[in-house]
C-alpha cells in the first residue's frame, strides 16, 4: 500500500461487509456496525443496488470475505473457554468487531494492528459514525515489513503470559512468506497453551483450475494498480506440514 493513504483493499472490503448487511440472505454475520463505517455517499449507492448486487463473481467475494471473518469469530469465541482473553487482529483494515463485541462480560480485551494511515481513516469513519472507542480497544500501528510485531504489541499493554487468539485475515499475500511464517512461529512460541489464530492466504495461482487461475489474476492486476501487490503464495500441504513444525498441534482447513 501507499505509505501516505489508507488501504484500498480495507475500504473495499468495508463496502463488501456492508454489501452482505443489506444484499444478502441469509446473513453469514450479523455486523451492523459495517453499515456504519462507510461513507455516506457509499452506503447510498449500497442502498440503490446495482449489477454487484447480482453479479456471481460479486456475491462470491461477498460470501467469501464474511465466511472468514465469521469463522475467526466462531474460533475466537470458542477458544474462551481455553482461556484466552486477549484478541488480536492483525491488518484491521475496517473490521468492526471491537465495536460490537459480545464477549465484553469475559473481559476480552482488543489489539487492533495495522498500517498508521489506515488506522487513521478508520477512526476518522468511527469518529464521523459517532462510534466511541472502547477503552477494551488498543489501536497498534506497524509497518510489518520494517517493525516488530511483538514490540508493538507489548508497546501497547499486550501481557504475553495471557492466552490470546489471533485474527489474520487478508494479509499475508501481500507479506513475503518469510515475515509470515515468522510470526506465525512467535504466536506459536512466545505464547501459553489455549493460545490461536485464524488466517487465510492464497495457494499458488498456477496450481488452481483455469477460471479460478483468471479470477485470481485479475484480482492479484487490480490490487498491484493500488499500490498492493500479492508477495507471498502458499501450497497448502507445504504450509500446514510448516506450523506443525513450528507448533500448532490443531489445524482447521
Amino acid at each position: 500500500m501507499l505509505s501516505y493513504s489508507p488501504s484500498a483493499t480495507a475500504r473495499r472490503v468495508a463496502l463488501s461487509r456492508a454489501a452482505h448487511q443489506l444484499w444478502d440472505s441469509p446473513l453469514v454475520l450479523q455486523d451492523p456496525v459495517a453499515l456504519r463505517l462507510v461513507d455516506p455517499q457509499a452506503r447510498a449507492g449500497l442502498e440503490r443496488g446495482g449489477l454487484q448486487r447480482h453479479s456471481r463473481l460479486s456475491r462470491s467475494i461477498r460470501a467469501y470475505l464474511v465466511a472468514r471473518s465469521r469463522f475467526a469469530e466462531d474460533q475466537l469465541a470458542a477458544s474462551l473457554a481455553r482461556g484466552v482473553r486477549q484478541y488480536v487482529v492483525l491488518g484491521a483494515g475496517m473490521d468492526s468487531f471491537a465495536y460490537r463485541n459480545p464477549h465484553i462480560a469475559a473481559s476480552l480485551r482488543v489489539w487492533e494492528v495495522d498500517h498508521p494511515a489506515t488506522q487513521a481513516y478508520k477512526r476518522e469513519q468511527l469518529a464521523a459514525a459517532g462510534i466511541e472507542v472502547p477503552d477494551s480497544v488498543a489501536h497498534v500501528p506497524i509497518d510489518f515489513h520494517r517493525q516488530s510485531l511483538a514490540e508493538q504489541l507489548q508497546h501497547h499493554g499486550f501481557d504475553t503470559t495471557v492466552p490470546s487468539f489471533f485474527s489474520w485475515l487478508g494479509v499475508s499475500m501481500y507479506l513475503e512468506p518469510t515475515t509470515v511464517l515468522d510470526t506465525l512461529r512467535w504466536v506459536a512460541t512466545a505464547l501459553p497453551e489455549g493460545s490461536g489464530l485464524a488466517m487465510d492466504y492464497v495457494p499458488p495461482i498456477a496450481q488452481q483450475p483455469w477460471a479460478v487461475r483468471a479470477v485470481l489474476r485479475v484480482m492479484a492486476l487490480a490490487v498491484a494498480a493500488h499500490g498492493e501487490p500479492w508477495r507471498g503464495f502458499f501450497d497448502p500441504a507445504q504450509l500446514a506440514r510448516a506450523v506443525r513444525g513450528i507448533g500448532y498441534a490443531t489445524l482447521i482447513d
